[in-house]
């Protein structure tokens, strides 16, 4: 079972995009995506869920908030949602980050935020400052812990180096771009950052905009919001990546999506991959990740596809 290293959160193999709640998927669609996501992690999970405050201005976190609320279930849950830079001047001044989760609070209607992001980095702000509010909020006890996302190897390590320096809490986990055919950035220095620090990594677009799932190829045109950023794929590279997941998929019965999550999930730093489905048909075809077991050969062969 994933532990969130540097925490006591014990999370779902999958982390649930609370990004398309309010988007793609209104509210009676988006409870029950959650609660079909809620029933199919084990008992000796936390079904994890990640939003933000700039998804839907606000909304995402409110339908999951009411969610919470209407069921009863804020103690099971993990939640992690960010301080997003929307239209502030200087997204993680102290000023703003306590704004931000003072909204983010009363959004989720809860009294604590498990896991606390730094949506984007901000150059404009000191990172002493940044972290001093963070610290803050973890101190009230409005935050349990705090993370960073989209940050370089080198701010991460400034970021790390800083809070250690002043006795300020630290980032346990990175939330990077990071999926089968989205590798290098991470792979070629954030991944080192992450293993020598101790921190756990939660990839987003663990599915490529959609382009794992098989559905987006040449010729073909699928009606979705992400169809456009899929296309990114499409080609030769792509067709060998698909043909790869095409084939581990009929071997275990199970559908792309779920294969490609667990290559994800079994890369070496990775805590749990992030993925949403904007019904609950969507997310039948994520779940079976969390059973599914790869061979050593299986994983290599995807691993060379994307070459």
């Amino acid at each position: 079972m994933p532990q969130l290293p540097g925490t006591d959160l014990t999370v779902s193999d999958l982390c649930l995009g609370g990004n398309v709640f309010g988007w793609t998927a209104d509210e009676a669609t988006s409870h029950a995506v959650l609660d079909r996501f809620v029933d199919a992690v084990p008992s000796t999970q936390s079904p994890f869920v990640d939003t933000a405050e700039m998804y839907g201005d606000g909304r995402s976190e409110q339908i999951l908030g009411g969610w919470m609320a209407e069921r009863g279930l804020r103690d099971r849950m993990v939640v992690a949602t960010k301080a997003s830079p929307g239209q502030k001047e200087h997204p993680l001044s102290s000023r703003e980050v306590k704004a931000a989760a003072e909204r983010s609070l009363r959004n989720l209607r809860t009294d604590r935020i498990d896991l606390y992001y730094a949506h984007y980095d901000d150059a404009t702000t000191p990172l002493e400052e940044t972290l001093t509010a963070f610290d803050e909020l973890v101190r009230e006890g409005k935050v349990r812990h705090v993370a960073a996302s989209n940050y370089s190897p080198a701010r991460l390590t400034e970021a790390l180096e800083t809070s250690e320096r002043l006795g300020l809490a630290r980032y346990v986990a990175l939330q990077p771009h990071y999926n089968l055919v989205e590798r290098p950035a991470y792979e070629d220095g954030l991944r080192d950052v992450v293993a020598t620090n101790g921190l756990g990594c939660l990839p987003y677009f663990a599915l490529a905009k959609g382009f794992l799932t098989g559905k987006y190829r040449a010729g073909e045109r699928v009606d979705s919001p992400r169809a456009q950023g899929a296309q990114a794929y499409v080609g030769e590279r792509g067709d060998r990546v698909l043909a790869a997941l095409a084939e581990v998929a009929s071997a275990h019965g199970v559908g792309q999506a779920a294969v490609a999550l667990r290559w994800l999930a079994d890369q070496p730093t990775v805590t749990a991959p992030i993925a949403s489905g904007r019904d609950v048909d969507q997310l039948a075809d994520l779940l079976p990740m969390q059973d599914l077991v790869l061979t050593d050969d299986e994983r290599a062969a995807l691993t060379a596809s994307a070459g």
